[in-house]
């Protein structure tokens, strides 16, 4: 079995995860601190980000986008209708362009912030940047919520999957952004008719069971969270 270090609220980590459940492929979790900065984890992966998969022979992958390849060259290659990439390379290059889109650019506005200063701090050392959150940090993010909304509500209101006519790597990277804010109760679905009918579907899926799971210490998720049909 592989093994996969990960923090269950970090995006890229969930991306992952339900990557590997489309395939059928079951993952050994390990949750890492990655502020702590563990010696035998550094030694993984200096840059010291996460997720980080030990692949066969304990070989160390790093990254979301690195895994993604890595899973589509030596699984996804052999499930044909069921690969998450598309065999057309303006296909794939669709496909890549929106899963940068969330795992970079709604990360980088949006997630990281309200992830760090609503789940991380309250449980981080000082000495590593914990403490009360920041709720100027906090407003910025939610501010900028509405535009990936929008924009997620758009892809889902005119294709069938964000990418295209069928699931794909784009459609878990969204999910897997989206859902790390919908634990905490971040987005108003009622604004975004389209994008809850898809989030729903992906939601439905098999692999997205073992996310629904989740709990963070001291932290509940939002009721609906592991709600089907909310």
């Amino acid at each position: 079995m592989l093994t996969l270090f990960h923090h269950p609220m970090f995006a890229a980590c969930r991306f992952v995860r339900l990557a590997f459940g489309e395939y059928g492929e079951e993952l050994a979790l390990i949750e890492e601190k990655p502020w702590l900065r563990r010696k035998e984890f550094l030694a993984l992966n200096p840059a010291c980000t996460l997720p980080v998969l030990l692949a066969e022979g304990d070989f160390p992958i790093v990254g979301a986008s690195v895994i993604a390849e890595y899973l589509d060259e030596t699984r996804g290659v052999l499930k044909r209708d069921k690969r998450l990439f598309a065999e057309n390379s303006f296909e794939r290059a669709e496909i890549r362009r929106i899963c940068d889109w969330y795992l970079t650019k709604t990360e980088s506005e949006v997630t990281r912030h309200i992830v760090r200063e609503r789940v991380l701090k309250p449980h981080m050392p000082a000495e590593n940047g914990g403490g009360s959150p920041d709720s100027a940090a906090i407003r910025a993010a939610r501010a900028n919520i509405k535009q990936h909304m929008k924009y997620t509500n758009w892809l889902a209101g005119t294709r069938n999957w964000l990418a295209g006519t069928r699931l794909t790597y784009a459609d878990l990277a969204a999910a897997a952004t989206l859902s790390a804010l919908d634990y905490l109760g971040e987005i108003d679905w009622r604004d975004y008719p389209a994008a809850r009918e898809w989030y729903t579907r992906v939601k439905s899926r098999p692999a997205f069971r073992p996310l629904l799971t989740d709990r963070i210490r001291g932290l509940a998720p939002v009721s609906h969270y592991a709600d089907l049909d909310f």
